[in-house]
């Protein structure tokens, strides 16, 4: 998480969103520090903000589940900088050049102590062995692992945010979050972080099989987040069991973002 208490600001990174270039940008260029943990979500600050600090202006960022859904894949084929096969970082989470300094010193790159796995960290080692000991490709990984309705944690606070930046047009609204923070634009936004391996067009790699099952498993989100499914995959499902499911499923995940998803 990165505040600007100059330019009263506070800035919330949700995973696979963007969230690295633009916490890096605010870090470098717009007067940002780091404040609790990197995933830290805004529930998490309002706890230990002061009265003042609650009245700056919050944003933070999504993305469409579909395209997520390959960045995923593709993060645990490439082993992303080293995460996944790394012995350190499959038992802490050290960011993603942190391995060899908490090797020395104990901490990460933030000076925190990285916190052990959690159980959504421990099944993505899990995925990696899959992947990579299989060759699994797409379809092979999403047909075995996607099947609950999709959900993640800006269900706990996104609705309630100043802003919230679209992944898919990202430099654009960065520069719109900026406007309205009342910041001009230093310089173009960065690519940072990005997946290797992954074609832009994420569509490509969903098969018809797997298109079946997407537009049940993400077609709740994105009703909600105001996201529409590709045309080409025909009319998205009406109310069914899903939707029920995704709300039924947000009281025990709200439970699990909140309290134990960073671990020990």
């Amino acid at each position: 998480m990165i505040i600007g208490r100059e330019h009263r600001y506070v800035f919330v990174e949700l995973p696979r969103t963007g969230s690295t270039a633009i916490a890096k940008e605010l870090l470098s260029q717009y007067g940002g520090e780091r404040i609790l943990k990197k995933h830290s979500t805004y529930r998490d600050f309002a706890r230990i903000a002061t009265d003042d600090e609650k009245t700056y202006f919050v944003f933070s960022c999504i993305r469409n589940p579909l395209d997520d859904a390959v960045s995923h894949y593709f993060k645990l084929k490439t082993d992303h900088h080293g995460r996944f096969s790394d012995p350190v970082r499959r038992r802490y989470r050290v960011g993603n050049v942190g391995a060899d300094r908490y090797r020395e010193t104990g901490r990460n790159r933030q000076g925190e102590k990285p916190h052990r796995r959690t159980w959504n960290e421990r099944a993505d080692n899990r995925k990696y062995e899959y992947v990579t000991s299989r060759g699994a490709d797409f379809a092979e990984f999403f047909l075995r692992y996607h099947w609950l309705p999709y959900d993640n944690w800006s269900r706990l606070s996104h609705s309630e945010l100043d802003f919230v930046i679209r992944f898919e047009n990202l430099e654009v609204d960065f520069a719109r979050a900026l406007q309205l923070i009342g910041l001009p634009q230093t310089r173009p936004l960065p690519v940072i972080n990005a997946t290797a391996g992954k074609a832009r067009d994420y569509l490509r790699y969903y098969t018809p099989e797997t298109v079946a099952r997407a537009k049940r498993v993400y077609g709740p989100y994105l009703r909600k987040w105001g996201y529409d499914l590709p045309d080409e995959w025909g009319d998205a499902p009406g109310i069914r069991w899903e939707d029920l499911a995704f709300n039924a499923l947000a009281v025990p995940r709200a439970v699990y973002w909140r309290y134990l998803r960073r671990g020990g």
